[in-house]
């Protein structure tokens, strides 16, 4: 009996082997079925996420005096690095920073120029020189003197004007192994005209080497663009017409304009100004008569593939007036330009370079189209 039992335990096990090997078989072709379809499942999510646009952040806040916007497609916030860019272009270029560069070079301390100073000292010596000097960084003296400067000070004698004049220019400075040769000490740089435009680019040029196509930059009215709104549309820019408007509380558009993949910038005396004795005294002053100028350009808007570019032509067009400024733009293809001017009625006219004609949507008065 105890052999049938123990050929009984001893044969059981031979006989339920083909079971145990088949339940064994099929747990594990369930398994490897699981895990496949949970690899399908976590491929599909992820497959979906890359998918999913990333959000559009919007970011905002206060620099050079002024507000700055930045609208880019990102998953994470870049605020805290984007002020970062900011401060270096503060560090380097604001007359309002006393440790800056240019303060220090304004000082006559003996300081190195960073490599943004040098940038866009080089330029700005570049377009002073294709402006015939209607771009000036020296002017600085004289927009002191009329009290828009970092330096506020009564408005000048004519005498104080012909005096100040005489440390104005552009090939009075050089910039030799880093450092500002002066013609005369009493010399001081201003690149409050070009500045913005180079923060917006650096601003710009950050978003991009993080791999960010679609973005908008703007700072104090200079803006950068790229790619689409996050509306899937190109990205539209408005120019405010030109309303005595000390405050920027009026925002009345002229007209609407595609700055997709553009840099633009607007120069005008109807928002930085004063009345004095029934006179108005604007902000933009001519390096030659040492004046606030008196030119039919209200507004310029101009478009380019740089903000500092922009930046810096929107001013010297300012000084040039009108017909000045067209002859630069004939001599500059890459340049476009909208202008809002005072006709010889005294009424408000338009003209605007004929490639930007496309890339208008609103609707204005024009006596002039692209001439």
């Amino acid at each position: 009996m105890t052999s049938c039992l123990q050929d009984g335990n001893i044969q059981r096990p031979y006989r339920n082997a083909p079971i145990k090997d088949s339940i064994m078989k099929n747990r594990k072709k369930l398994f490897i079925q699981s895990a496949f379809l949970l690899c399908i499942i976590i491929g599909a999510i992820i497959i979906v996420g890359h998918q999913r646009p990333a959000p559009y952040k919007h970011d905002t806040g206060f620099v050079f005096g002024t507000v700055y916007n930045i609208t880019y497609q990102s998953n994470t916030s870049l605020k805290k690095d984007i002020e970062a860019e900011l401060s270096k272009v503060d560090f380097s270029l604001s007359p309002f920073n006393a440790q800056s560069v240019i303060s220090k070079i304004n000082r006559n301390e003996d300081v190195v120029a960073d490599s943004m100073f040098a940038d866009v000292f080089t330029m700005a010596q570049k377009i002073s020189g294709e402006t015939g000097g209607a771009f000036d960084i020296t002017v600085a003296p004289l927009v002191n003197a009329w009290g828009f400067g970092f330096k506020h000070d009564t408005e000048p004698t004519p005498q104080a004007i012909d005096s100040l004049r005489q440390l104005i220019g552009y090939e009075k400075v050089t910039l030799d192994n880093g450092k500002v040769k002066k013609a005369d000490k009493r010399i001081m740089l201003d690149c409050s005209a070009i500045a913005k435009g180079y923060a917006c680019d650096v601003v710009a040029g950050y978003l991009r080497s993080k791999g960010i196509d679609n973005f908008m930059v703007e700072i104090g009215g200079e803006i950068v663009t790229c790619g689409i709104n996050e509306n899937r549309l190109p990205w539209r820019i408005g120019v405010t017409k030109p309303v005595d408007d000390s405050l920027n509380t009026k925002q009345e558009l002229q007209t609407i304009l595609n700055v997709t993949n553009k840099a633009m910038a607007t120069s005008g005396n109807y928002r930085n100004f004063y009345y004095k004795n029934g006179r108005k005294y604007a902000h933009t002053i001519d390096p030659k008569t040492g004046r606030p100028v008196q030119h039919n350009i209200l507004s310029a808007t101009v478009l380019a593939d740089s903000c500092a570019t922009a930046d810096a032509y929107a001013t010297a067009f300012m000084v040039m007036g009108l017909d000045r400024a067209r002859a630069i733009l004939d001599r500059h293809p890459g340049l476009m330009a909208y202008f809002i001017y005072s006709d010889k009625n005294g009424k408000n006219a338009v003209w605007f370079s004929p490639s930007l004609k496309d890339k208008l949507y609103g609707t204005q008065t024009v006596t002039e189209k692209g001439k």
